[in-house]
């Protein structure tokens, strides 16, 4: 079992955290307001604010909206010392119509800032190419997906990939870019993902390898 902290209670960071939990990890969900959360509280599933969930867990999942989450995550710089961070966020600005239209970080990519700004935290890029319902259901598609895993320490990503196999990614279905860098270009895999929407509607998908 590891102690495990995901910071946003949407629908990633709620999804994320009932397959955690299933699969046997204690997990505490990173809030604003943790009284008003306690009423959704189940069995290894706890509520706190961010600091407190960032402080008090092994590992910590950045499923906060990519836009905020350097300021946000570089404010928890003390508390995620040591620990591994999982970003599964994309850093966007959002066009006309709400969807994402264009990178915050063109050049470089989230992970990479922040990295450069938790030197003593190993940051981890993953599931971000996806929407939220395959990050733990990826068996649901019709083609085998791929998730892409990015990060500077090797360590780190062993035990990453051992979470992606308690949501149910397979090994052939993950693929390690390398170091954080490599992020950079998962991240701006998301800038395909409105004009697919916009033609076909909000489906499951996975933005994929085929070999």
């Amino acid at each position: 079992m590891t102690s495990i902290g995901i910071l946003g209670a949407g629908r990633v960071g709620t999804t994320l955290a009932g397959k955690l939990a299933a699969a046997g990890h204690q997990v505490t969900l990173g809030v604003r307001n943790a009284d008003g959360a306690a009423a959704l509280a189940g069995p290894r599933i706890t509520f706190a604010d961010q600091r407190t969930t960032a402080r008090t867990t092994d590992i910590v999942i950045n499923a906060t909206p990519g836009d905020s989450s350097l300021d946000r995550l570089t404010g928890l710089r003390a508390e995620l010392s040591g620990k591994i961070l999982v970003d599964v966020s994309n850093a966007t600005l959002d066009g006309d119509d709400g969807l994402p239209g264009d990178l915050c970080y063109p050049g470089s990519s989230l992970a990479e800032k922040l990295q450069a700004g938790l030197p003593a935290t190993q940051v981890v890029k993953t599931l971000n190419t996806m929407s939220f319902m395959v990050m733990t259901t990826p068996e649901t598609l019709a083609t085998p997906p791929t998730v892409y895993v990015s990060g500077n320490d090797e360590k780190a990503k062993k035990t990453v990939t051992g979470l992606l196999g308690d949501l149910g990614w397979q090994p052939a279905w993950i693929e390690d870019l390398g170091d954080i860098i490599t992020a950079r270009a998962t991240e701006a895999m998301i800038l395909v993902v409105p004009h697919v929407l916009r033609r076909h509607g909000f489906r499951p998908f996975a933005v994929s390898l085929a070999r």
